[in-house]
């Protein structure tokens, strides 16, 4: 193979490759889900403080169970204590990670969105997208929320261009607010309160 065709097969990997890297940030960016579409969807939204994390082979899959503590509810009924099962984690020396599927530390403590049938397990509503990590200033002591999927750039279609949204360093007071106003436009939407939720983006 000469020089001249090396340099094209190369160029042609290299826009293969991106492509097919446009198409997957492109079906993310689809499957986005707004902060009140998490709040409708979800079947439960708590603050939960971790308690332990233990992950097991199965199937030749590992999958990991965090056990948690609610501290509060805010939709839905879940029990003092839930597990939640995910796949990805530790065993051994073997390792596996799931893209957009959160872990999490015992003492951590997180708003997560759950969704779940009666009698099966709940699970995390759009991974990282319905998981909001609580951090506390160590000087005010205020408390802040970050969503995990605000960390990761998303591929917008009609720019060309990554960028970054979800919630970052919101005040929990403040998110509080954000959330009982979801909740509440779910209940305009289905004509309780005589409305319909605003469509626009927040």
């Amino acid at each position: 193979m000469s020089f001249v065709q090396r340099r094209r097969f190369l160029w042609i990997l290299f826009l293969a490759g991106f492509v097919l890297l446009a198409v997957a940030a492109n079906a993310t960016s689809l499957s986005r889900l707004r902060f009140e579409e998490l709040a409708n969807q979800a079947t439960a939204v708590a603050r939960l403080r971790c308690l332990g994390v233990e992950s097991r082979l199965q199937d030749g899959e590992i999958w990991t169970e965090t056990r948690f503590e609610t501290v509060e509810v805010n939709k839905g009924l879940i029990p003092s204590v839930i597990s939640i099962r995910m796949l990805g984690g530790r065993v051994g020396n073997l390792h596996s990670r799931v893209d957009g599927v959160p872990a999490f530390r015992p003492g951590e403590e997180a708003y997560l969105f759950l969704w779940g049938r009666e009698g099966e397990p709940f699970r995390v509503l759009g991974w990282s997208q319905g998981t909001f990590r609580i951090a506390r200033d160590p000087q005010t002591g205020v408390e802040r929320v970050t969503q995990d999927s605000a960390a990761a750039p998303v591929f917008d279609p009609r720019t060309r261009q990554f960028r970054h949204g979800g919630i970052r360093n919101l005040p929990v007071a403040i998110f509080q607010l954000k959330l009982r106003k979801a909740l509440e436009e779910k209940i305009e939407h289905f004509g309780i309160g005589g409305g319909r939720a605003n469509e626009n983006e927040r």
